[in-house]
């Protein structure tokens, strides 16, 4: 059986799932045609936006969702406040966070302050403070808690006012809006991901 690969470029305040819960758009919401049984890999929050992976591969899923198997993922992150170079080397130093109520030491990381990226329009957008200025921050992390990069700004004294998560390894949202899909071979994907071998393959190959 052939296996399907898709990226999607989540829009904000989007679910990363198809099933329903009230009245939150869902992935059920985007206007492509999903084959049955492909399913997001991972998740972004509802107030996140960007690179979602989606597949019907369950030796893919596993090897992502894996702590074990690490994987680079870029955000792109707007900051309340202008980042300094202090903060930045906190964050990749790592910071204490809470996670499941108990703290939690991230793990080093690569973060730089960068210039306004060029991404899509946000839909409600950021609210304009005149008086208060923002910044945008790239992080790359190989570790993936809930809400962890929120936590991380918020702890190094810059709360996170928009989040994009803009790749995956060598896989990006360049070109992309909210709402687009691409689907991508096997090879395609093992090659964006850095895998020996399409992952669907059973003699995949170790990084």
């Amino acid at each position: 059986m052939n296996q399907r690969y898709f990226l999607l470029y989540k829009p904000y305040l989007f679910m990363s799932q198809f099933s329903r819960e009230g009245d939150k758009p869902t992935l059920a919401d985007i206007p492509f045609p999903f084959p049955k049984d492909v399913y997001p890999v991972g998740r972004l929050d509802a107030d996140s936006e960007g690179l979602l992976l989606l597949t019907d591969d369950k030796q893919l899923n596993h090897r992502l969702l894996n702590p074990k198997f690490r994987h680079l993922r870029t955000y792109y992150v707007q900051v309340d406040g202008q980042i300094t170079e202090e903060a930045c080397r906190q964050l990749s130093e790592g910071v204490t966070i809470s996670v499941d109520g108990k703290p939690y030491q991230t793990l080093p990381a690569q973060v730089k302050a960068i210039p306004e990226p060029d991404l899509p329009e946000r839909n409600p957008p950021i609210r304009y403070r005149a008086t208060i200025p923002t910044s945008w921050v790239s992080v790359t992390l190989h570790e993936g808690k809930n809400r962890q990069v929120r936590k991380m700004t918020a702890a190094a004294g810059f709360p996170t006012l928009r989040l994009v998560r803009w790749s995956i390894e060598k896989l990006n949202a360049g070109g992309m809006q909210p709402g687009d899909v691409r689907e991508l071979t096997a090879d395609q994907m093992a090659a964006g991901l850095r895998l020996e071998k399409p992952a669907g393959n059973p003699r995949l190959g170790r990084r």
